[in-house]
């Protein structure tokens, strides 16, 4: 009699953990829903708040400081992320290194003087709720999303003379005069302004090029009426 009692129990307790388990399962199914899906890849809420952590960090701005605004652009980040690291799979690059992320990561935080103790650091991470492992993640991702941006995009761009005597004209002198210090003469600025514009027509064809991607690309937010200026994002 007394082992069957012990049977019982034991029945009892494992039909609870299973129950426990099943119905945490379940809110954790609430909580974590689908927010986008990119070509079958599917960016959760997790994702998102974790991005929006990160976003909220690196602007120096809490949580709640982030407008509907912001977390849409923030999503919509996600996804060109998402976009582009299928590109990544047959571009080729050189990936970032372990130093150099951590490098990375390690100038970042010059930028919180409150900060500065290992302590401080950690502390400050967890006030947005991400760990060193979560930034050295985006830290990662970003080194590669622009190295790769280089390697597909940069090559493509020229920058004629002309051009540059038109900025240093219209732009660069006009704006040193505005400052009220003294123009520096063409040639000593000449290879900054093709840089910056080589920069400025990179962007401009990263625009493009993550319009073309979305274009062909099965870009699903559950919920949100697609728009005409987002050609590749479909509804559900």
């Amino acid at each position: 009699m007394r082992a069957s009692r012990v049977m019982i129990a034991v029945s009892l307790a494992l039909l609870a953990s299973v129950l426990f388990v099943a119905s945490d399962h379940a809110h954790a199914e609430v909580i974590d829903r689908i927010v986008a899906t990119v070509n079958g890849r599917v960016i959760l809420q997790s994702d998102l708040d974790e991005a929006l952590c990160y976003e909220a960090l690196l602007t120096n701005r809490t949580l709640g400081q982030l407008s509907d605004d912001d977390r849409r652009s923030v999503l919509d980040r996600l996804i060109d992320q998402e976009l582009l690291r299928e590109q990544m799979k047959s571009a080729d690059f050189p990936h970032a290194t372990d130093a150099e992320v951590a490098a990375r990561v390690a100038e970042a935080r010059k930028l919180y003087p409150q900060a500065a103790s290992s302590g401080a650091w950690q502390s400050l991470l967890t006030q947005y709720h991400l760990t060193e492992k979560d930034l050295l993640t985006h830290v990662r991702q970003e080194i590669d999303v622009m190295r790769l941006v280089d390697a597909r995009l940069r090559p493509a761009v020229e920058i004629d003379s002309k051009s540059i005597e038109a900025y240093y004209r219209d732009q660069f002198v006009p704006k040193l005069k505005q400052s009220g210090a003294s123009a520096a003469p063409l040639a000593e600025v000449s290879a900054k302004i093709r840089e910056l514009l080589t920069e400025q027509k990179v962007s401009e064809l990263l625009v493009s090029w993550l319009q073309t991607l979305r274009s062909e690309s099965q870009v699903r937010l559950p919920g949100v009426t697609p728009s005409s200026n987002d050609p590749g994002v479909r509804s559900q």
